[in-house]
């Protein structure tokens, strides 16, 4: 039987929290909802980069909640609504998830997200263990 152990961690400043856990905990492993590209005043700034490094933030602190880094992720899902910014999110990607070994990772374009103006959500799963 899988036993489940919900944890729910707080939201990363600035983003206010839906009805979800920005990351649930079931063994080792850690499921990290979409995180948006919003900053510490909940504003959400113009531009693929600028969203793209706050992301980076808010998921990097999420993980630090869970006492992980992104050297933990293993699976990472990446929602873009521009397929013009793949060049661009390869290139910051390898930057804050690197170096290599690079978690598993799908790259999706979406029609929109849940806020208009959002560019990037980026969700994953990182291995607590040992």
């Amino acid at each position: 039987m899988l036993r489940h152990a919900h944890h729910t961690l707080r939201p990363p400043p600035g983003i206010k929290a839906p009805p979800l856990s920005f990351a649930a905990r079931t063994g080792d492993l850690l499921f990290i909802s979409g995180i948006p590209g919003f900053d510490s005043n909940g504003a959400l700034p113009e531009g693929f980069e600028a969203q793209f490094a706050n992301v980076v933030i808010n998921f990097t602190r999420v993980l630090t909640q869970a006492g992980a880094t992104m050297r933990h992720l293993v699976k990472v899902n990446v929602l873009l609504t521009r397929a013009s910014d793949v060049t661009t999110m390869n290139r910051l990607y390898a930057e804050a998830f690197g170096p290599a070994p690079y978690p598993a990772r799908t790259t999706c374009v979406v029609q929109a997200l849940p806020n208009p103006q959002m560019l990037i959500e980026i969700e994953g799963v990182a291995s607590l263990a040992g």
